[in-house]
């Protein structure tokens, strides 16, 4: 193989995990039939930021790859429009008290082709509703290096890769992706829940899931797939954030020196505003089936949910399917 240096960590790192978010062709007469019964269900308001299905030629896939939309910053997190660029201070290094100062916020939209819609449905015409995940991340590369790398056209879908949401050493947030679409972030990936079942409002076809009491020993495994050439993974129901790695890691290690309290505290700040419950916070490691990701290195969980209990929990930041012309609920 030829010698990348850093630029490994932009290949290996980046691309591979990000195989199972593209569409593929489908030409299995079987899908016809279930996306006729699939879309009665949906009622006819819901919101267009979704895709029914994945597109099934080739042709489709690429014009959808090459369409640049223009988002507005309400569509990364709602009220960014007012703060966007603002240093609002910094955190103080023993401060846990509720007026810590929000983090500068910031937006590098990636190429097209690296992300996508998410989708009502699978790739075999099944319902694809899963409540929300975040999946957390580093770089392992340089922040200038992964954000041209997501911001470069990648023809080949093996090397389309993002996060929604960057995190940099100083504890900046970089929104990439908005979080009603789907990042590449977690190719041939599953997320394991406890205690979930699926909950079908009859009137209106939604589908949810909700904790069940009675499952509380059961697991569930969730994924979703949209390729027929790659397995399922979680991103079409996952908030991928990244955080950038220190200098001392931009290698193969298995640990490095970790990362800043400023980054923690701009992931507790940034997460909170998910409505992501804890248990649904997870890392590539933690959802990753091929058994060579461990990202993120030496990170500190515990410190991160002393910060995440901090922050009053909002929906500022909407995973999931929106009127691009209204903000997020």
């Amino acid at each position: 193989m030829k010698k990348m240096g850093n630029k490994i960590a932009i290949i290996c790192c980046l691309a591979c995990f990000s195989l199972v978010g593209r569409s593929t062709v489908l030409a299995d007469q079987g899908w016809q039939t279930n996306q006729q019964s699939f879309s009665q269900n949906l009622r006819p308001e819901s919101p267009q930021t979704c895709t029914l299905q994945p597109p099934l030629t080739r042709e489709e896939r690429v014009t959808t790859d090459l369409r640049q939309e223009d988002f507005s910053p309400d569509r990364f997190r709602r009220g960014l429009g007012n703060n966007l660029g603002n240093n609002l201070g910094n955190f103080g290094d023993n401060n846990f008290g509720q007026d810590t100062p929000a983090p500068v916020e910031s937006i590098a939209v990636a190429s097209p082709t690296n992300y996508g819609d998410r989708f009502f449905g699978d790739i075999y015409g099944q319902p694809a509703y899963h409540a929300p995940i975040v999946v957390l991340h580093e770089t392992v590369a340089t922040l200038r290096q992964t954000l041209n790398f997501f911001q470069s056209p990648q023809r080949d879908e093996a090397n389309q890769a993002s996060y929604h949401t960057l995190i940099s050493l100083d504890g900046e947030i970089i929104y990439i992706v908005p979080p009603d679409k789907r990042a590449f972030g977690a190719g041939n990936s599953l997320f394991v829940s406890q205690g979930v079942r699926q909950i079908i409002n009859q009137e209106t076809g939604e589908v949810a899931n909700q904790l069940d009491d009675q499952l509380d020993d059961q697991f569930v495994e969730e994924s979703v797939k949209t390729n027929l050439d790659y397995p399922p993974s979680v991103n079409n129901f996952a908030y991928h954030v990244s955080l950038e790695t220190p200098r001392d890691g931009l290698n193969n290690a298995q640990t490095h020196s970790g990362y800043t309290n400023a980054q923690y505290r701009s992931l507790a700040w940034l997460v909170a505003k998910t409505g992501v419950p804890e248990d649904r916070i997870t890392t590539h490691q933690g959802v990753d089936r091929s058994g060579e990701r461990i990202y993120p290195r030496s990170f500190d969980r515990a410190y991160f949910l002393a910060w995440y209990q901090v922050f009053p929990k909002t929906q500022e930041i909407f995973i999931g399917c929106l009127d691009p012309q209204t903000p997020s609920p």
